[in-house]
């Protein structure tokens, strides 16, 4: 479930990206936004209850959340992105939590089970949505240009969302 949803939202991603960089519309992008981000939290919603796994759930729901929020934004034309922004820096400041999770794991358990497995790779993904959440909150306050915003949203199309999709479905594994 999850690797399909890292697909789908780069469907989002790439657009709004191209949108910073003064290609496409905000109304068009702002309706794949919203349609990414309500994909997102109902699949949020599967992998919690259908898979039982809360913890990526929780990773899913604010992303797509955050997701929902830009798309109001673009659809309705907002002129003061604060309160979006505020929304992006709560989002950055749970996928910093997720990468501590990610990179040190949780304590083994007497049984000898993990809850959180440590994943290098998910603490460096999950490190990057942390540092593009920030750059939204710095873009949404005006101190950031969105042409940084959109090249690094290029750059971590590919990195956080397409490899760890493809080479998960294709290998079961992830690169590293």
């Amino acid at each position: 479930m999850t690797t399909a949803l890292l697909i789908l939202i780069s469907v989002m991603w790439l657009p709004v990206a191209l949108l910073n960089l003064g290609k496409g519309e905000a109304k068009g992008t702002g309706v794949a936004t919203g349609f990414v981000g309500l994909l997102v939290v109902i699949g949020a919603l599967i992998q919690g209850t259908f898979y039982h796994d809360p913890f990526i759930a929780g990773l899913l729901f604010a992303h797509g959340v955050l997701y929902l929020c830009v798309s109001y934004a673009l659809l309705v034309g907002l002129e003061d992105l604060r309160s979006v922004g505020n929304v992006s820096l709560t989002v950055c400041l749970i996928s910093a939590i997720y990468m501590l999770l990610f990179y040190f794991g949780s304590p083994i358990m007497a049984d000898g089970t993990q809850l959180i497995g440590k994943s290098n790779y998910l603490a460096m993904a999950c490190l990057g949505y942390a540092v593009l959440t920030l750059e939204v909150f710095l873009a949404f306050y005006g101190k950031l240009s969105p042409k940084l915003l959109a090249m690094s949203l290029i750059i971590w199309v590919p990195v956080g969302l397409w490899v760890p999709a493809f080479w998960l479905m294709g290998t079961g594994t992830l690169p590293f």
